[in-house]
């Protein structure tokens, strides 16, 4: 059986693999093009995209040969993460085609998130498709397949009342801190948010909804702050330097933590050196840390008055509602299913083309060939240039003409599924007519200019 090129995504996730080790494997999103680049640089691998999280990294990739691909991409994530490939594997999820696709779909829509349709991943696809386009493009098939994920997301949303009561992660984060602190002392917590990006602001918006009245944020600018405190006006937002968060939270109970830093914030012996937190709040100071990678150290938990959570650890308040979720989801598989089948009619419609190419080129060489032996048999001499012209034209005109139905009946753009399988049979059937082994050759190519350009 012939090989054809595959979609595939090859990666691990909240489901399948511990913070420790996703953090290994984070890709900070300004690295993102440089990872497309070393991997579109491997001889297998035609396109690339990178979808990194707090909750997952997967890699997306259109491989000219199924197991040399994978085989290559796990090799890369080793050698970025320093993970032995023996160790990822144990972790590694890996799909092919239908089944990478409708996961990324899945994903889009918040059916993969540790909450169920939460927003917050649906901006991260998109910027995924943003990230691309400055950077010179995803490459043809991916870039459809994560524009059409999107549209997948969004009629998910919409036709469904999937995010209705849904959280995010940094919600999942306020509500575990209110569920490990006393019901009474709940809103007299002292609150610290460290980083004031996208899921900090989030931090703050949920700490309104409970009814706080006050938090501290530390950030490297205070730009973004204000920005928080001009738009969230229920809350008191104090600012306080990077230079200071130590002595912040020494004032703090609750340290929720959300950087960029890919060094720790907070180690055991930061934790150590903290005062005691009040009996009245538990005694024990809370760190909720909802970076990846992470922030606080799991030994910070070993300080007799300290608590560490993590992203993993919110798994307790979303499991709350299994049920609701289940049914949910099932909703959602109906549109999913839908805009699998279109991206697919589109991918399947793209397999004409080197047949178009390949027949149009077999016709072109004899028309040459025929064309030069009748030149021949005419002699040079006996023709002017308007004669010679005229021939090369009646040569071209009668290709043209034969080649027009059945290049009509190769053209298809997927919409009906009835015409698009009538369209392969038609592909495969002047395949084997004129044995042009479309698939093998455009393979081959592919891979030796890879190979070729490597080698150089």
């Amino acid at each position: 059986m012939k090989e054809k090129s595959s979609i595939a995504v090859i990666g691990l996730s909240v489901h399948t693999a511990p913070v420790d080790m996703r953090e290994k494997l984070a890709v900070a999103e300004e690295l993102w093009p440089r990872a497309i680049s070393e991997l579109t640089s491997l001889n297998h691998i035609e396109e690339a995209a990178v979808l990194s999280t707090c909750n997952r990294m997967e890699i997306y990739v259109v491989a000219l040969s199924w197991n040399r691909g994978i085989r290559e991409v796990v090799d890369w994530m080793s050698k970025k993460s320093g993970i032995p490939a023996s160790e990822l594997r144990e972790h590694l999820f890996m799909l092919r085609d239908s089944d990478a696709t409708r996961h990324l779909f899945e994903v889009s829509a918040g059916l993969d998130s540790l909450v169920l349709g939460e927003g917050q991943i649906l901006a991260q696809v998109k910027q995924v498709v943003r990230n691309g386009q400055n950077s010179g493009g995803l490459g043809k098939n991916i870039d459809r397949m994560f524009k059409d994920a999107i549209t997948a997301g969004k009629r998910v949303r919409c036709e469904t009342n999937i995010s209705a009561g849904a959280v995010s992660v940094s919600s999942a984060a306020v509500e575990l801190a209110m569920m490990k602190l006393p019901k009474s002392e709940c809103l007299s917590a002292r609150m610290l948010l460290i980083g004031a990006g996208k899921m900090g602001k989030l931090v703050v918006k949920h700490l309104i909804a409970k009814g706080c009245k006050k938090v501290v944020v530390v950030n490297r600018s205070v730009e973004r702050v204000d920005a928080i405190r001009q738009e969230m006006k229920d809350i008191e937002i104090v600012y306080r330097p990077l230079t200071e968060m130590y002595e912040a939270a020494a004032e703090a109970d609750v340290v929720f933590t959300s950087t960029a830093s890919e060094s720790l914030l907070f180690t055991k012996e930061h934790a150590e050196a903290l005062p005691p937190i009040s009996l009245a709040v538990g005694g024990v100071r809370l760190f909720v840390d909802i970076s990846v990678p992470r922030n606080v150290g799991a030994c910070v938990s070993e300080v007799e008055h300290a608590r560490v959570y993590n992203v993993d650890d919110l798994k307790e308040v979303v499991e709350a509602n299994k049920e609701d979720r289940v049914r949910k989801a099932m909703e959602a598989q109906t549109i999913i299913t839908q805009e699998l089948k279109r991206f697919e009619a589109w991918r399947d419609s793209l397999e004409t083309v080197p047949t178009i190419k390949k027949l149009r080129s077999y016709a072109d060489r004899i028309r040459a060939s025929e064309l030069e032996k009748c030149l021949q048999k005419i002699g040079e001499d006996n023709l002017n240039k308007k004669m010679r012209r005229s021939i090369e034209e009646l040569s071209t005109g009668i290709v043209n003409k034969l080649l027009h139905g059945p290049l009509q009946h190769l053209r298809c753009d997927g919409s009906d599924s009835r015409t698009l399988d009538e369209t392969l049979e038609n592909m495969h059937a002047l395949n084997r007519m004129f044995n042009l082994d479309t698939e093998k050759a455009v393979l081959e190519q592919k891979i030796k200019a890879k190979v070729e350009k490597t080698q150089s």
